[in-house]
């Protein structure tokens, strides 16, 4: 397991901002801390219902921790509720093998439309973008923002080139500009181009926007797969 340290030998982390405070500061901090606590305590009743079905859907873990790149390139355990099986990364491997065109969706976007990993229950959970609810927890550990990038592993870092340094000036998001503005239905290029636009561009008010706009988008699963 990696430590929550920067990789020294990862060419954008020399963009990194050592010792400035993230976008946003105490006012971006304090929003995170008041709207995550009481989502958690709202949102209490729908987490054990989850961790339920997960459960006993096929007797596997309920959490899952990926490593993400954080904020000044710091590594963390993005949590979400397990929506694939055990045994996802040889699925995965053997499907890819078997299918070319999907191998260059992965290499290109790191996603599937169509992923063999998936279960039932996740398929349900990653539609309604319930999966991502235990990230309420990341944000109370300093480790994730309510608005934000999307977290991405290292590797897909690499993609932004020149942008990374945008990405590692905020701490990665629950939503954002992206996840409100199609998602899976614009490019990677697209992608990037919103979250440099949005630290670029950071307000309260526009936290407080995407937020709002994030409820109609997931309860109409634009963009979700």
């Amino acid at each position: 397991m990696k430590s929550a340290t920067r990789s020294a030998s990862s060419p954008f982390f020399s963009s990194s901002i050592s010792g400035a405070p993230p976008v946003g500061g105490i006012s971006k901090r304090s929003f995170d801390i008041l709207v995550a606590l009481a989502a958690l305590i709202l949102l209490s009743p729908i987490f054990v219902l989850i961790m339920a079905l997960v459960k006993f859907s096929d007797g596997g873990k309920v959490f899952y921790g990926h490593r993400r790149v954080g904020y000044n390139g710091s590594s963390f355990r993005c949590l979400k509720f397990r929506t694939m099986a055990e045994n996802g990364d040889a699925l995965l491997q053997a499907y890819l093998e078997d299918n070319p065109a999907a191998y260059e969706e992965w290499r290109t976007t790191r996603k599937l439309q169509h992923d063999p990993r998936v279960t039932v229950v996740g398929t349900v959970l990653r539609k309604l973008s319930l999966d991502e609810l235990p990230q309420l927890i990341n944000i109370v550990r300093g480790e994730m923002s309510l608005v934000g990038p999307r977290p991405v592993v290292e590797d897909e870092l690499e993609l932004y080139e020149g942008s990374a340094v945008y990405y590692l000036q905020t701490r990665p998001g629950l939503t954002g500009l992206w996840q409100v503005s199609g998602r899976n239905d614009v490019s990677y290029e697209t992608r990037v181009a919103f979250d440099t636009h949005y630290v670029r561009n950071w307000s309260l008010v526009s936290d407080l926007v995407i937020v709002a706009r994030t409820i109609p988008a997931v309860c109409l699963s634009r963009g979700s797969y």
